[in-house]
């Protein structure tokens, strides 16, 4: 448990933390200083970088998760909150997965064709997605530090 909880939440912070330094930070100054043709080309680069951290942060989370599990016994012995923050985890993973495959992928194809209005469509989904997953990631981290006194 030493080794696998602060891995968990490094992990957590950084898939998280990017989500809401993205979508509060980086969006707004975007919209404001920079044009379409701009701002579409440095999503994708940025969307890569952060892609290539989140990746490693979905597996570091499943292995150190499951790890922390057969730590304490199995998941029959663990309160309902860990099944909820279990839950919400694989439905984000889930939604990143299709971030990652599907619009990131047209956001990338767009940009290389400079097709500024494919790509400005690709963004909006891709934003809508991330506010989504953001929201759960907070959920997730509000239930995985105060779940088992409110939840049992």
């Amino acid at each position: 448990m030493m080794i696998a909880l602060p891995l968990h939440l490094l992990a957590a912070v950084i898939w998280v933390g990017g989500m809401f330094f993205a979508y509060t930070s980086l969006r707004p100054a975007a919209v404001e200083f920079l044009t379409q043709e701009q701002r579409l080309p440095l999503w994708a680069g940025s969307l890569k970088i952060f892609f290539n951290w989140v990746w490693p942060s979905i597996v570091a989370l499943l292995i150190t998760g499951i790890w922390m599990i057969s730590l304490l016994g199995g998941m029959g012995g663990l309160g309902i909150y860990v099944h909820i923050m279990l839950l919400v985890g694989i439905f984000m993973m889930l939604i990143f997965m299709h971030v990652f495959f599907n619009p990131f992928k047209k956001l990338k194809r767009a940009v290389a064709g400079r097709d500024w209005i494919a790509g400005a469509t690709a963004l909006t989904q891709i934003r809508k997605l991330v506010l989504l997953n953001l929201i759960l990631g907070i959920i997730t981290i509000v239930i995985a530090s105060s779940g088992r006194y409110w939840l049992g």
